[in-house]
């Protein structure tokens, strides 16, 4: 297969004349030659304020809303961009300067039992499946450094998705279709359990490609040796769609004609999109007549992820799956956002297309996967345990200086389970994965501790910086004529902001002075309840982003109001009502570490006692490590 992929959008600066210069007497040049001079310098300057403008509009893009911090035109762009994929690193902070941060405080920073490589910069998740008692875990990798580039595939095994061991680099940007980055990608079981991978290279001109791998050798249970498919790239970008604005393929599903189904993100204009192409055999593909599904304004979508899920059980589906009982998830990555939306919705089989269930709740305009730091998500079914397993990439907001200087850069969240909301009916449930249960050492029990408006109580338990936690509220009124209308959302100044009912929850990564300490809250109305984190005073140091993030949440008329938050050092994943809501953080602290940590309740609001039953375990560390080939598998 042979396709011309020259970029006809490759611009070259058309030279300019020399501008005149003084004779060899030294004399004014004449008055038409300054004519001309002035015009080329007039020209010039027109020519840079366009490029400038342009370039600023560009970057604005491209960062999106996930920073307060005002648009600086002097920053050097995010890292990426030129290629066509989303920032991969915090632009806004660029021009900070480094914290004077200590090696121990670098090394406190690196997290225990979440994924990350040995060393240097990882973002997506790729292809997770379950192969002859090993997880698969493949993602983006720079072998080099701690920033983005020359991205591989790195690739690790586990027996529980928890304790990893590193494995050799799975596949590597050595061909033209994929010398400029082997990208995202995912995995499709086929029946007898071939195994197809499906993922984006991008070539030597600049284009993103579909290309297709397999194992070399389908009974190894490492997968260790992956074979590019000779033919590929198996598909270019389509008519109407741009060479940098195609990439991400699913998962495959097939369809009742025995046609196997893909679909891949994509934007026109504004409006972000998910083509759909059809197969029989992962080489030769037809595109479908529709969209599977489009949202004006919403951007490029990335990282499209598609699955069914049932409204009626507690397992999940293969991605094959359809029916009456049966809801179809569409999610998207935003690239102008920087944010994973996703919604519910029916999948129409006739013709390949998708429908929200409500179109004012629809992707990129509705339900985020994580309200924190979270992005690029993928999710596999696994079938040994009839579950759905979604994998999220979790970047740093430090500054590069400060990633070269500690060796590496992100990691992947605790693998989360997705059921449907049969309570609410509206939303997902995400949940850590059973077996991060297995870490759990010691425990702590507080039952019915009643905390007072305006308190902070302190937590007597061993250590702080690896737990598990659940906690339970229950409010007591104090003032019958409050009425809880004053509905600030997650508060402009966060946990700080004092209404009526709330904040209230935990003070997680503190010290004792409460100078560093990062709040996972609930603020309440009478007509709304708020679930909400608030980095602003997680470190004292000034070159990491500090934000306040948070939404509505759903609380049924029986429910507590509870959250279940693990912690482990420099990421916080915080879960309430079961899974409704997830908000994810990274925090940098500069004495809340080591044994100086702690835990606090607090209650900030005027005219509630919270009362709080809490159970808390310190969990042990996974242990990450390269496979040890010198032992049996």
């Amino acid at each position: 297969m042979e396709a011309n992929l020259s970029n006809p959008h490759d611009l070259h600066t058309p030279l300019m004349n020399h501008p005149p210069r003084l004779n060899k007497n030294g004399h004014k040049p004449s008055k038409g030659i300054l004519v001309i001079l002035c015009s080329i310098v007039f020209l010039m300057s027109l020519f840079a304020l366009i490029m400038i403008k342009s370039q600023n509009h560009l970057e604005k893009m491209e960062i999106g809303n996930t920073e307060t911090t005002p648009f600086d035109p002097n920053i050097s762009p995010a890292r990426g961009v030129a290629q066509g994929v989303s920032p991969k690193s915090i632009p806004t902070l660029f021009h900070k300067v480094s914290y004077n941060w200590t090696n121990a405080m670098f090394s406190w920073q690196r997290t225990a039992f979440h994924f990350q490589p040995q060393k240097n910069w990882m973002n997506d998740p790729d292809g997770p499946l379950f192969h002859m008692g090993w997880y698969h875990l493949f993602y983006q990798y720079n072998p080099d450094s701690a920033v983005w580039g020359n991205i591989t595939w790195g690739h690790a095994v586990s027996r529980d998705m928890i304790h990893w061991l590193y494995l050799p680099i799975a596949m590597v940007p050595n061909d033209w279709y994929d010398i400029n980055g082997v990208w995202t990608g995912s995995a499709t079981i086929l029946p007898g359990g071939k195994i197809i991978m499906l993922y984006t290279g991008d070539t030597n001109h600049y284009v993103q490609v579909q290309n297709l791998a397999y194992p070399a050798n389908l009974s190894d249970p490492l997968l260790l040796h992956w074979v590019k498919y000779p033919g590929n790239p198996i598909l270019l970008p389509p008519p109407g769609i741009g060479s940098k604005d195609f990439r991400d393929p699913t998962t495959g599903w097939i369809g009742s004609d025995g046609k196997w189904r893909i679909t891949i993100g994509s934007k026109k204009g504004k409006t972000g999109l998910s083509l759909v192409y059809k197969t029989t055999d992962f080489i030769n593909f037809e595109p479908n007549d529709h969209y599977l599904h489009a949202v004006p304004g919403t951007g490029m979508w990335e990282c499209v992820d598609f699955y069914p899920v049932s409204i009626n059980g507690s397992k999940g589906l293969d991605s094959s799956v359809n029916g009456p009982y049966v809801k179809h998830v569409l999610k998207a990555s935003l690239d102008d956002k920087r944010v994973d939306s996703y919604a519910l919705g029916t999948y129409f089989v006739e013709n390949d297309t998708w429908v929200p269930d409500d179109p004012f709740m629809d992707v990129g305009i509705g339900l985020l996967l994580d309200y924190g730091r979270y992005y690029a998500s993928k999710s596999f079914y696994d079938e040994e345990k009839e579950r759905r397993i979604l994998w999220g990439w979790v970047n740093e907001t430090d500054i590069e200086s400060d990633d070269l200087r500690k060796g590496w850069a992100s990691l992947q969240t605790i693998p989360r389970t997705v059921l449907f909301d049969n309570k609410t009916r509206t939303n997902l449930l995400l949940w850590p994965v059973e077996e991060v249960e297995s870490l759990r050492l010691s425990s702590d029990e507080f039952e019915g501790m009643v905390v007072k408006p305006g308190s902070v109580v302190p937590l007597n338990i061993s250590l702080a910086t690896q737990l598990d936690i659940f906690a339970e509220f229950e409010i007591e009124w104090l003032n019958s004529k409050s009425n809880g209308k004053n509905n600030m959302g997650c508060g402009k100044g966060g946990a700080t902001d004092r209404s009526a009912f709330g904040p209230f929850g935990l003070l997680a990564i503190a010290d004792d002075s409460l100078s560093e300490q990062t709040p996972i809250y609930f603020r309440l109305s009478n007509t709304t309840t708020f679930f909400c984190v608030d980095e602003t005073r997680s470190s004292k140091a000034s070159d990491v982003s500090k934000a306040i993030y948070g939404s509505n949440i759903p609380i049924l008329s029986d429910e507590k109001l509870s959250m279940r938050v693990l912690v482990d050092h420099s990421i916080i994943e915080s879960f309430a009502q079961g899974g409704r809501r997830v908000i994810t953080s990274r925090v940098y602290p500069t004495e809340a570490i080591y044994g100086a940590a702690r835990l606090f309740v607090f209650n900030n609001a005027t005219d509630i006692n919270i009362k709080i039953s809490l159970k808390i375990w310190q969990l042990n560390s996974a242990f990450l490590r390269p496979f040890p080939f010198d032992q049996s598998h």
